[in-house]
């Protein structure tokens, strides 16, 4: 479906069929009401459960019939997940969190190793010098953060977001959004789940979801530039997303 080469996933969605195609490089949010599909199709998506009936073709590779460990290897190295509730181990810090992707991959690392690229990672989304900072020691915005390095851990070329900012107040959602178009810009492909429209137009493609048919994808025309809102102080929009500072 995404990464180096254009892909396509497909699959069945009783009572229609759903054919559906991410190229490498998008920045894509899935949208729709609770029960619409889009967790499901984020679970596909990411090799986290598999259709019943269609194909999923990942990379140039049919995935659909692969074994649970097959999928396992090919999560921890080509797709980075970052949920709403975070998902942090709450009695380890934010390196330690970071580092855990890597403990279960292929990769042989020494400690130091392991260390100097959880704290480059952790840099690189605006936590240097909290590395060793518990959850419960950070701030919301901060905990997700975290999740995103640990994300990014294994250089994943998809990374797939769950409601990402739906914790989080308007300008620490804005602050992720920023990151997520950084990653994106960078030519990660980003696929993200949210049933927020402000929170949608910082994408370049919106696909609106409803009992698991895909009722419309379109290009955003008029997207959100993340950095040019916090450098004017903004934080997202309350209604609907009329603010761009540049098309795509």
């Amino acid at each position: 479906m995404f990464a180096r080469r254009t892909a396509q996933a497909k699959w069945k969605c009783s009572p229609c069929a759903v054919s559906l195609e991410i190229k490498r490089g998008e920045f894509v949010a899935l949208m729709g009401a609770s029960g619409s599909g889009k967790s499901t199709l984020m679970n596909i998506l990411g090799c986290l459960d598999r259709s019943k009936t269609g194909h999923y073709v990942l990379d140039g590779a049919d995935v659909s019939g692969l074994d649970r460990d097959q999928l396992a290897d090919i999560r921890n190295r080509k797709i980075g997940f970052v949920f709403q509730n975070f998902n942090l181990l709450p009695r380890t810090s934010a390196r330690e969190n970071v580092e855990l992707p890597l403990v279960y991959s292929a990769q042989r690392l020494t400690n130091a190793e392991l260390r100097e690229r959880a704290d480059r990672v952790l840099a690189s989304v605006g936590l240097a010098g909290r590395e060793d900072h518990h959850p419960s020691q950070l701030s919301g915005g901060q905990q997700q953060r975290v999740a995103i390095a640990r994300a990014l851990i294994n250089d994943p070329e998809v990374l797939l977001a769950d409601e990402p900012t739906g914790n989080l107040d308007s300008r620490t959602s804005v602050e992720i959004m920023a990151i997520f178009q950084q990653l994106n810009e960078r030519g990660i492909t980003v696929i993200m789940v949210t049933h927020e429209p402000d929170i949608a137009a910082y994408a370049r493609r919106n696909v609106m979801m409803r009992d698991g048919v895909i009722l419309d994808d379109h290009v955003v025309s008029r997207r959100l530039v993340a950095t040019t809102q916090l450098q004017n102080g903004r934080t997202r929009p309350a209604d609907a997303p009329n603010e761009e500072s540049q098309s795509h």
